[in-house]
């Protein structure tokens, strides 16, 4: 089989597995568990051993307490709080652009923007988020294990990472990502039950509004923004059809083929991978909250439509965001090198 079927394959049912999983053992935010293996697997390579198991497991405990110890100091010292946000937004940020750590960065990010916000509400639910974390990245390296040995890369075609881009680079691009994701993690901190998957939303963000340009933003941003939701709405009336786990996993696998055959060049595509990549992780944020409300007897509809609408609103900010910081970026060097050549003494 080629490596790029391979890979597809092996994306598409690592996904699924850990997703009928997580809702098969009845795990908290079972969709977690499909997000967590969306961002394990995207990578070619393989899945960690028990030692990378051990050191994620200090990595996760190290990151996820951070949130623990900035929910009470934002009740009693705010300004403090929101400093090391930012600060904790910046190096993770950096994490991902300049050492290629993307899921540390992430869970860097959500260590210090969803477990504070669940822990305003209670310290039971910041737990309780904590646990399905935990839970979700075992799970999706469970799955992994499983698959990779039927789908497994070629030793000899193990490319290698592109190059960083240079100290002054990185630290513009974790600056501007830090600018942006900041500001609608402050709004949903305002009122946390409502605005969680928002905050998720926002630490993708995060990743997304730092390797993008501003010209590229919008479709990046947005375009990937409207066809998650437009996928999550085929999912969902598909899965009413015959509401069963089973064809949860079905229909999982499908979108996940199609996904993962665009992510890795099976099927031509004119966006970037990273597109696809947030594609399917926006689509598992809309899809898995409208389960949890189907089963609790809420309006999926409504509810749908408001965190879709939350959505597109903090995406078309991140793309104005990063628009007005190129441009005045550029009007700063512009001006930096019309000075500097205006200084050179001339022969």
């Amino acid at each position: 089989m080629p490596l790029a079927a391979r890979r597809t394959f092996r994306f598409a049912l690592v996904v699924a597995l850990s997703l009928v999983l997580a809702y098969g053992l009845g795990t908290p935010l079972p969709f977690l568990a499909p997000l967590f293996g969306v961002l394990l697997t995207t990578a070619p390579a393989p899945p960690v051993g028990v030692k990378g198991l051990l050191t994620l497991t200090l990595v996760v405990t190290l990151t996820l307490g951070i949130g623990l110890v900035l929910a009470p100091m934002l009740r009693q010292y705010p300004l403090s709080a929101v400093l090391i946000i930012a600060v904790s937004l910046y190096l993770s940020t950096l994490l991902n652009v300049g050492l290629g750590k993307g899921l540390v960065s992430t869970l860097l990010i959500m260590g210090s923007t969803l477990i504070p916000a669940a822990g305003l509400v209670s310290q039971a639910l910041a737990a309780s988020v904590i646990q399905a974390l935990i839970i979700g990245i075992f799970l999706a390296i469970i799955s992994q294990w499983l698959i990779y040995p039927f789908f497994p890369e070629d030793s000899a075609k193990q490319g290698s990472a592109p190059p960083p881009p240079d100290a002054g680079q990185s630290n513009w691009i974790a600056l501007r990502a830090t600018l942006i994701v900041l500001p609608p993690v402050l709004l949903a901190f305002t009122n946390p039950s409502l605005y969680l998957p928002l905050i998720m939303k926002s630490a993708l963000l995060a990743q997304q509004g730092s390797v993008v340009s501003a010209r590229a933003a919008g479709r990046e941003l947005l375009g990937s923004t409207f066809l998650a939701g437009g996928l999550a709405i085929l999912f969902w009336f598909g899965l009413k059809l015959w509401p069963s786990l089973w064809m949860f996993f079905l229909w999982m696998l499908l979108v996940g083929l199609y996904v993962a055959s665009k992510l890795y060049g099976v099927l031509a595509s004119r966006f970037a991978p990273t597109f696809w990549q947030n594609v399917i992780v926006t689509l598992l944020i809309l899809l898995g909250p409208a389960v949890e409300d189907s089963a609790n007897g809420k309006d999926v509809y409504e509810a749908f439509i408001v965190r879709f609408a939350l959505f597109i609103a903090v995406t078309a900010y991140a793309w104005s965001a990063i628009f007005a910081l190129e441009r005045l970026r550029a009007r700063r060097l512009a001006r930096s090198s019309s000075s500097f050549n205006t200084g050179t003494p001339r022969c």
